[in-house]
């Protein structure tokens, strides 16, 4: 959502194009249909961007009859708004775009780019009340806690199409149902995919990979997930000292929240944190980690499901898996690299490490 917001941004910019500001498109997962301003100080936003992209909250009456045009830039790469889409606007006078995968670095001059990266670690800040209830949760936990991004909800598993031999069958049961179209990978093939890293750690296998890293099994945790996570128990067997929305904030004060509201403060903890580790490298965790150099802030680690996959299928297990694990993660690159917005980032010759804790 950030993230496609913060490139619509570079967009109008190149393009010389008003943007109204979005109502977020909704979903049955997050059963939410807020806007902009339900999220976003939308007023501090408008001043903020001054200089690089003019925005409005609404559709001028001139404009408020005319049906937007789509533009579908899904999934394309090197894509050519400037081909593509300025035609259609100059024409139509408003048209609604699904960003593309990549554009041309040759139509994306750095004075785009740069209203862009204004947008998208300056502009952007909560309003009052959510930025309020993220910082109840945030007083709640003892520091120096860590927040973790943890990803085995029913939907992603079948949207990965990964198979799990070792859960539940409630589990089980919740991916089959999840699956729809979607049918796991079988044969050499599932496995190929998994040793590529593309299976979610399980909770317990994010648990293990924890201790291997020697996070006591004391340190406070803050679970940044949804209420749909599956084999959650596996995980606080080994660290029970967890913090969630939920507990903290007690089910009346969860009620006014809905999907993207319920990210968003687990976006301000996670952003806010001493340590954030992510099992799964999603849009969210993108954007903390990117924040989190931005800022200079402590600790940030994306476990390597990759290496895990490999070193299981290769028959380590136990200590010998526990010390590859430690090999792995000892030390972790973060600077613009493989983030979003990298050219928000000065360039550097080699890469900033920054070490797990211990």
């Amino acid at each position: 959502m950030r993230r496609d917001f913060c490139d619509g941004v570079g967009v109008a910019r190149l393009l010389n194009a008003t943007l109204l500001l979005p109502q977020f498109e909704g979903t049955p997962y997050w059963n939410d249909s807020s806007g902009f301003s339900d999220i976003f100080d939308a007023d501090f936003f408008i001043e903020t961007m001054k200089g690089y992209v003019r925005f409005v909250k609404e559709l001028p009456p001139s404009y408020a009859s005319k049906k937007p045009v789509l533009i579908d830039c899904q999934k394309k790469k090197l894509f050519d708004y400037v081909e593509a889409v300025l035609p259609v606007l100059l024409k139509e006078k408003v048209v609604i775009i699904r960003p593309a995968a990549s554009q041309r670095s040759d139509r994306y001059p750095l004075w785009a780019k740069a209203s862009r990266c204004q947008a998208c670690y300056k502009a952007l800040r909560l309003v009052q009340r959510l930025e309020n209830t993220a910082q109840t949760v945030l007083d709640a936990i003892p520091r120096p806690f860590l927040a973790l991004h943890l990803r085995f909800e029913p939907d992603m598993i079948a949207y990965s199409r990964c198979t799990y031999s070792n859960l539940s069958k409630a589990s089980l049961d919740a991916i089959e149902a999840a699956r729809d179209n979607k049918a796991p990978f079988t044969g050499s093939l599932a496995e190929s995919w998994r040793n590529r890293g593309k299976c979610p750690l399980t909770p317990g296998e994010a648990a293990f990979v924890l201790q291997a890293l020697r996070v006591p099994t004391t340190m406070p945790i803050y679970l940044a997930s949804g209420s749909g996570l599956l084999e959650e128990t596996a995980f606080y067997r080994v660290y029970p000292n967890i913090y969630r929305k939920l507990a903290i904030l007690g089910p009346d004060a969860l009620k006014g929240l809905h999907g993207n509201s319920k990210a968003a403060v687990d976006y301000y903890v996670a952003v806010h944190s001493d340590i954030y580790v992510a099992t799964y490298f999603g849009n969210m965790d993108k954007m903390v980690v990117a924040m989190r150099a931005m800022h200079g802030s402590g600790k940030t680690l994306v476990l390597n499901r990759q290496a895990f996959a490999t070193s299981v299928s290769s028959g380590l297990s136990g200590a010998e898996l526990a010390q590859r694990m430690w090999e792995v993660h000892s030390s972790s690159l973060f600077t613009g690299r493989n983030l979003p917005l990298p050219d928000c980032f000065c360039r550097s010759t080699g890469r900033t490490r920054t070490k797990n804790s211990d």
